[in-house]
């Protein structure tokens, strides 16, 4: 099954998922594709799209949230490395570009460590954009978390693949023979 991992990530941490997620599928034919790296119909032949990002102010990241990401990474004493494109075209833009796919879909975001009240998810708004898309989702959307310096709680990226797993495990079992 050709899958395909859509990432946007400002320290690091979406991507740490994204790639625990792609290795927790298996043997399937699995892309992790940063969002500001999607050109056209690269997602023509994909049967699974899993799109993951960071919670910016309880919701997918803005041109404002991603500018002040790479404000607080300039900061010596948070010791933050901006990912590369991390303030190019983020999800929200690419979701609301994307052609009606029609793809079956998964989410997850990556936040702070509190409760969800308190921080937003931003896998909640992701999911209604590939909705909005005609993308059925096959699982409810998770997210994975972070301690207030913006780093992964340990057990995470295990965390990330054994969802993945799951998805993975789904999916085949959905599979005629």
């Amino acid at each position: 099954m050709k899958t395909a991992v859509v990432y946007e990530s400002m320290f690091g941490n979406t991507r740490t998922v994204a790639e625990a997620v792609a290795e927790g599928l298996g043997g399937q034919d699995v892309r992790v594709v940063r969002v500001s790296d999607v050109q056209g119909d690269d997602l023509g032949d994909v049967e699974l799209l899993i799109v993951g990002g960071p919670t910016h102010a309880w919701s997918m990241s803005r041109r404002s949230s991603r500018k002040s990401a790479a404000t607080q990474a300039a900061e010596p004493h948070r010791h933050l490395t901006l990912e590369p494109g991390a303030t190019d075209r983020g999800l929200r833009e690419w979701l609301n570009d994307l052609a009606p796919h029609g793809v079956r879909a998964a989410a997850f975001d990556t936040r702070m460590d509190k409760p969800r009240f308190l921080t937003g998810a931003a896998s909640k708004s992701i999911c209604r954009g590939l909705r909005r898309n005609g993308c059925p989702l096959v699982v409810r959307p998770e997210s994975f978390l972070v301690t207030k310096d913006s780093r992964l709680l340990p057990g995470e990226i295990a965390r990330a693949r054994d969802w993945a797993t799951q998805i993975a495990n789904m999916h085949s079992e959905a599979q005629p023979d």
